[in-house]
């Protein structure tokens, strides 16, 4: 079934709904729908004051019963990682050992492990760390080539890394910086810039949704902020940048009950169906606030056991001698 919205003239005053539906006997039956939509805005010229309704004609295409339709609403896979291995670059220590991992838009995928099994390793990788190089394997972001994009290019594209130890970056404001970040997303979208009046309204119920204090904006990104405001800024440079891949590397790390409730109240507010999570943590209580769809056990750089969020509530009962031995 496919659907098509068009947009006629613009009326000065407002009309009550009008429906009407025509249908033939062809093949495929096209069922008309028109309606006026009420929305409303400000027209941009001289005549500020006069407001606007537009009518729209909404067109659904049905097939006749017995025919195969399109399942357009099949989630399409956002990343999908294929034996990767890598290597430390400067002790050319082998630290991935054949990752395996896809992930599909909507679903929220937690890794969890001991110090040293690589988890960490494996969310730099993906975002272009310099300190480690790729020596086998694919990763695929939204169809391309992940591995031959340069850092900002992944950014640009919809990947998001939220550091376990935010740095700080004296000398540039935040509001400064996620304005810059904000636009030259946008711009990679093909979308038009927001100048710094509209970026405040823009970034408003964003800061909202975080619980953070709009003060923030006018201090230096991070630059004297206790843990739990830089992991709340690090989310909030997520909702401005719209990713639809955010990788949060131990977020609760550091973190009080208050302060992780409302950092995951806030990841868990961004979700929507086209988008998705993949967590880095040691310890079920992150889960306990944001429910995983997969839980992944990775061990000395491969992942060894995947399922559901019982797993993770296993792994909290019995250790990760009791997985690794399973």
């Amino acid at each position: 079934m496919t659907a098509r919205l068009c947009f006629s003239s613009l009326t000065s005053l407002p009309n009550p709904p009008s429906i009407s539906s025509s249908s033939s006997s062809t093949r495929v039956h096209p069922n008309s729908i028109s309606f006026k939509l009420p929305s409303r805005f400000r027209y941009r010229n001289a005549d500020r004051r006069r407001s606007y309704q537009i009518a729209a004609t909404l067109t659904v295409d049905s097939q006749t019963s017995g025919e195969k339709t399109l399942d357009t609403d099949r989630p399409r896979v956002l990343l999908e990682v294929k034996d990767l291995t890598a290597i430390v670059a400067e002790s050319r220590q082998e630290i991935l050992r054949g990752v395996n991992l896809t992930i599909n838009e909507g679903e929220v995928h937690a890794i969890m492990g001991k110090n040293g099994s690589g988890k960490s390793t494996f969310s730099k990788v993906l975002v272009g760390h310099p300190d480690y190089e790729v020596t086998g394997g694919t990763v695929s972001f939204k169809g391309e080539d992940l591995l031959n994009m340069e850092p900002e290019t992944r950014s640009h594209a919809g990947l998001f890394m939220s550091f376990q130890t935010p740095v700080e970056i004296p000398g540039v404001s935040n509001m400064d910086f996620l304005l810059m970040a904000c636009n030259a997303r946008r711009e990679k979208r093909g979308e038009p810039t927001l100048s710094p009046i509209e970026f405040f309204g823009f970034l408003s119920p964003k800061l909202a949704a975080v619980n953070m204090n709009p003060r923030f904006l006018d201090r230096n990104v991070n630059e004297g902020f206790s843990g739990g405001e830089k992991k709340r800024n690090e989310i909030l440079q997520l909702a401005v940048l719209e990713a639809e891949l955010a990788i949060l590397d131990e977020i609760d790390s550091g973190l009080d009950v208050d302060a992780l409730q409302d950092v995951a109240k806030a990841v868990n507010g961004l979700l929507t169906p086209r988008n998705s999570i993949l967590m880095i943590t040691h310890y079920q209580r992150l889960l306990d606030y944001i429910k995983p769809n997969y839980v992944h056990i990775m061990e000395a750089g491969a992942i060894v056991r995947t399922g559901d969020f019982s797993l993770a509530k296993q792994l909290e009962k019995e250790g990760y001698r009791a997985i690794s031995s399973a």
